[in-house]
């Protein structure tokens, strides 16, 4: 099916993201995924292009552009090129609003232009060792001492966790916590009893540094409450429908890419003197997850425009989320289950695809989240 969500400019920006796959990840993404980490050098040469800060005011040194299908096209074609470890998505589309809604004049001034050209990287701390997707059970805290904060408290499974030089941090700020005494606090790289532990060794996503984060007794400006006090919780929900849509939308680009792929090798792939695409059984696995995608498409094309528009609430975030994230898991294992044993090979895309698509359906809300989420609005 014709997609009709797309126009001129935002394929000609499809064509400015593949050049700069093609040119400054690519290359190097192999020797990043031993590293462990992506290079610096990267973050400032998607700032060069003017692939971060999209929704930022051209003031900051922004693209401001608000279009989320522009956001959209970063994500699908990263999805495409097997290419996470570069978190753009997360930089612009998770953190970025954050900082643009909430943050006063003089911490977007202090803050937006290094986001937006690749100096500043960031990340945003909420998953404790005791705590993922109950934001109830936080226990990392900050304490009033007048002209600033102090945090204790530990963070784990953080994204960009050991690159980042802006750590977006919910702490307690109210003994009670929950979702009446949570805050946003920003800590900023080289704070003193602020700690980074080891790069966690992920079974995907090699390249995407994962980190645990220590706060030992750390001074936090006052200046540096993202917010209001003891208002985190709102803003976390307020953000969490585009944070969903961006991982439901790699879900479906995933899958439908992991689809050509297969499509293409039972084509040429021959057992028992011909093509593994004249065995009926494979013909049906094929129809099967085709037809699965271009009805997965349609609904997250339709989301993908309502969210541009301002229209779209989290309940429908969450289906997509659930959807198209356990959509790309199903159809990552039925592809590599028709490669045999290539698919078992690391050096196939498959294989990597079906190792680094498996946390899909966990963070951002896991698939069990989103369907409390849901059966809520419908039963209240």
């Amino acid at each position: 099916m014709q997609r009709r969500i797309f126009d001129a400019d935002h394929e000609a920006f499809r064509e400015t993201v593949r050049t700069f796959l093609a040119k400054e990840v690519l290359p190097h993404y192999e020797q990043w995924e031993k590293d462990g980490i992506v290079s610096r050098e990267a973050w400032r040469a998607a700032g060069r292009q003017g692939l971060l800060g999209l929704a930022v005011p051209e003031e900051y040194g922004g693209g401001g552009n608000t279009d989320f299908r522009y956001a959209a096209v970063i994500a699908e074609e990263f999805t495409r090129a097997g290419a996470p470890g570069l978190a753009i998505g997360l930089h612009n589309d998770i953190i970025g609003p954050y900082l643009t809604s909430l943050a006063t004049e003089e911490q977007k001034r202090r803050w937006l232009p290094g986001f937006c050209s690749g100096e500043t990287i960031t990340a945003i701390a909420m998953t404790e060792p005791g705590a993922g997707s109950d934001l109830q059970g936080i226990r990392t805290s900050a304490e009033d001492r007048g002209d600033h904060w102090v945090l204790n408290g530990s963070k784990t499974f953080i994204s960009n966790g050991i690159l980042a030089d802006l750590v977006i941090v919910v702490a307690k700020t109210t003994p009670e916590g929950g979702a009446h005494g949570l805050s946003l606090l920003v800590v900023e790289r080289g704070a003193e009893g602020f700690e980074r532990g080891r790069n966690l060794d992920k079974i995907g996503q090699k390249a995407q540094d994962t980190a645990e984060l220590f706060f030992n007794d750390v001074r936090v400006p006052k200046e540096n409450l993202l917010g209001e006090p003891n208002g985190a919780f709102l803003h976390l929900m307020t953000n969490l429908a585009q944070e969903r849509m961006g991982i439901a939308i790699a879900g479906i680009a995933a899958a439908e890419h992991l689809l050509e792929i297969t499509t293409a090798y039972v084509k040429e792939r021959e057992a028992f003197g011909r093509p593994l695409s004249k065995l009926q059984h494979i013909r049906f696995e094929i129809a099967e997850m085709a037809t699965e995608c271009a009805v997965t498409r349609a609904f997250l094309d339709r989301c993908i425009v309502d969210h541009s528009n301002g229209e779209l609430d989290h309940v429908h975030a969450s289906m997509a989320k659930w959807w198209a994230t356990e959509l790309q898991k199903r159809v990552a294992d039925r592809c590599l289950q028709l490669h045999g044993g290539y698919g078992y090979m690391s050096d196939y895309r498959v294989a990597r695809a079906f190792t680094d698509g498996r946390i899909q359906t966990i963070y951002g809300g896991t698939t069990e989240i989103m369907k409390e989420i849901i059966g809520r609005s419908l039963l209240g």
